[in-house]
């Protein structure tokens, strides 16, 4: 007992410690947000600045209904894209794990080659306009709602575990694939699935691609880019400083911004993540056991 008490002592140290040195950086980019600009440029980064300054938040949320906007749109994309884009994963996951589906396996080679593959951007802006993909919300959802194929194996994997006597007992109490697929694959898939979210959600928060491409209404601007183009803002500012005597007595707060529009677009992400963190694990230990 005094061996495995003095390991778990050791062994808990040595986590602690790892998890400091992996909060140590995001510390030290929230306090640079809050850092003087003047001060940055003085001393550097800094966790115990000389002088705080609300100055970077203050310009990222000045005409607050923009920002509060660009939140709500891309709250709504990320939710609807990841519901979407899951069920479109779980039911080709599940048809390609489908014994009885008959040429599966080509099926499994057309969607392995566009991991290889693609089309190129010009052909994918092209079809997106003439869906109507442009300057609407389903511009931002549409577009990358087609999954991952990477995704669609790794639930197809995990479903392929999944005893087949269990379907061929549906099968013979009357059940079809539909009702099999949600009552009995979809529940013993979740921590796959929950995975699968966590990655589609990720891809859809920090999109900002989209946007540029098909997108220029101001009120349909998700959050990234809404924030992309206020650091543009500030950089094209921070060049002209040099050729304008008025300018040149402001001091920009360009890295304190930086460092702010980090910490307000990951904070929603590091809520989540705590929530999904058993169900991540799980879903990345998918194949390692072979029963």
């Amino acid at each position: 007992m005094k061996k495995t008490g003095f390991f778990n002592i050791i062994n808990y140290s040595l986590i602690t410690l790892f998890s400091l040195f992996c909060a140590l950086p995001l510390a030290l980019l929230f306090m640079v947000s809050l850092t003087d600009e003047k001060s940055i440029i003085k001393n550097g980064y800094q966790l115990l600045p000389e002088q705080f300054s609300l100055e970077a938040y203050k310009m990222i949320f000045t005409g607050g209904h923009d920002i509060f906007n660009s939140y709500l749109v891309t709250i709504f994309v990320t939710v609807a894209g990841t519901l979407i884009a899951v069920m479109i994963t779980a039911m080709a996951a599940y048809t390609l794990a489908n014994k009885n589906v008959s040429h599966r396996n080509t099926l499994s080679l057309f969607f392995f080659f566009t991991m290889v593959f693609n089309g190129g951007i010009v052909p994918w802006y092209i079809i997106c306009v003439k869906l109507g993909l442009r300057n609407n919300i389903l511009a931002l959802i549409i577009p990358s709602l087609l999954f991952n194929p990477f995704n669609l194996f790794l639930v197809r994997n995990y479903m392929n575990g999944i005893p087949d006597s269990l379907r061929e007992s549906a099968l013979i109490d009357g059940a079809g694939d539909i009702r099999i697929a949600f009552q009995i694959y979809l529940p013993l898939s979740t921590p796959v699935l929950a995975a699968v979210s966590l990655f589609y959600g990720l891809a859809y928060w920090n999109n900002w691609w989209n946007a540029i491409m098909l997108v220029e209404k101001k009120n349909l601007y998700p959050l990234q880019y809404f924030l992309l183009k206020l650091k543009s803002e500030l950089t094209m500012l921070t060049d002209l400083q040099g050729s304008s005597a008025v300018l040149s007595t402001i001091t920009m707060p360009t890295e304190s911004l930086k460092m702010a529009t980090a910490i307000i677009t990951i904070g929603p992400i590091i809520l989540l993540y705590p929530y999904l963190q058993r169900y991540f694990v799980k879903g990345l230990m998918i194949g390692s056991i072979k029963g």
